[in-house]
């Protein structure tokens, strides 16, 4: 049986590789590797395109259609700025809590499913365990894509998706998606004693943070009525803003970046039309004015939202290994969405509460790792049911 040692253990050594999202993962990669190699598991990397950073899809059991995913992201968020007591890559346990970056989102559940695999590794399993472990969820969820073609490509075809995020054990069956955009404005710069000589970039931007605020307003005045989300619409909030040089110069650029939360079911491209044309036609009048002017839109993330499928099989596994039978739902995202998406049932349940996560101090409660050594067990004895 797998003790609560067992799992420090391999927490500590987790958290102790600072795999900030801007840095590469390959350490703890190659470490998680030779921890699963002697286990007889099969080992596929799916790599960044720089190759500095790299998914892991590591495989226990037949090489068959079906299974169970045990999925995590191995990224963090930065430390920088924030007021850490201890060091952040360091695990140290007081007053029955592990801190460290990462002990709560989301390695405490990357320790829970490593601790568990030798025993996994014994069971005459019929269908595989899958492990995958992903980098750049942190920033957009943007790493797991290939990784997910790749199980595509493979045929593997998961019957249960398994993401561990933080939810003090709790199962959360939907959440929101993503769409992050950033707009960079080039106008003409002229001396603001004319205004007709040049164009204000920030002029521009206002009008089209005017349309955007009164897509945001239409989706609050339209909310969904009885809906499990809360807030129950999609949000849009610009998080951004800059440009110009001085008081007396037209603006010669201004960007701005903005978010947008989307309910299951809401599509984004239609929602945002508006704005998008809004957006041609101050490019085509700028475009006028040189080369160089004019208005160019970046998606910088871009995450599905998780449906809420009460008859799905994931839903039926955590359901049963936790006893809960409350309807969860978040307004965060994560990769559940992109796994569903792909048309491979996912559920999000693991050791933690999200009010921890990206917090200086992070810390996982030791009572949370004791539940999911529970957890765990019931999952090791459906295995062994078969």
């Amino acid at each position: 049986m797998t003790s609560l040692p067992r799992v420090r253990e391999l927490l500590h050594r987790l958290c102790a590789f600072d795999t900030t999202s801007r840095d590469s993962n390959l350490p703890l990669i190659e470490w998680v590797e030779d921890f699963l190699r002697p286990l007889g598991a099969h080992l596929v990397r799916v790599p960044s395109e720089d190759g500095k950073k790299s998914n892991l899809w590591a495989r226990l059991g037949p090489d068959a259609p079906g299974g169970i995913v045990l999925s995590g992201h191995t990224d963090v968020v930065p430390i920088d700025g924030q007021p850490w007591v201890t060091d952040p890559f360091d695990m140290i346990e007081t007053g029955g809590k592990w801190f460290a970056r990462g002990t709560t989102d989301m390695k405490g559940f990357i320790a829970l499913s490593l601790a568990h695999a030798e025993t996994i590794s014994k069971l005459p399993l019929k269908k595989p365990v899958h492990f995958a472990f992903s980098y750049d969820e942190e920033i957009g969820c943007a790493g797991v894509e290939p990784m997910i073609a790749e199980i595509g490509r493979r045929g593997a075809a998961p019957a249960v998706v398994w993401v561990g995020e933080p939810t003090l054990w709790g199962v959360l069956s939907a959440h929101k998606g993503i769409r992050d955009y950033e707009i960079l404005i080039t106008g003409k710069a002229a001396h603001s004693s004319d205004p007709r000589m040049g164009a204000s970039a920030i002029h521009e931007a206002i009008d089209l943070l005017g349309t955007l605020r009164r897509i945001a307003c239409e989706q609050e005045d339209n909310a969904p009525k009885n809906s499990e989300f809360d807030p129950s619409w999609t949000t849009i909030t610009v998080g951004e803003i800059g440009g110009g040089t001085a008081a007396n110069i037209l603006a010669r650029e201004c960007r701005f970046v903005f978010d947008v939360r989307t309910v299951p079911g809401n599509n984004p491209d239609a929602m945002l039309q508006p704005l998008f044309d809004h957006v041609a036609q101050v490019h085509e009048r700028l475009s006028k004015l040189g080369p160089e002017c004019g208005v160019e839109v970046k998606l910088t993330a871009d995450a599905p939202p998780m449906e809420l499928q009460r008859d799905s099989a994931a839903e039926a596994l955590m359901r049963a290994l936790t006893g809960d039978n409350v309807v969860r739902v978040a307004a965060f995202a994560t990769e559940a969405g992109q796994f569903q998406k792909a048309g491979f049932p996912a559920v999000i349940c693991g050791p933690g509460s999200v009010e921890q996560a990206h917090q200086p101090n992070e810390f996982v409660a030791v009572s949370e790792i004791e539940k999911g050594l529970a957890v765990f067990s019931r999952f090791i004895d459906t295995l062994r049911a078969g």
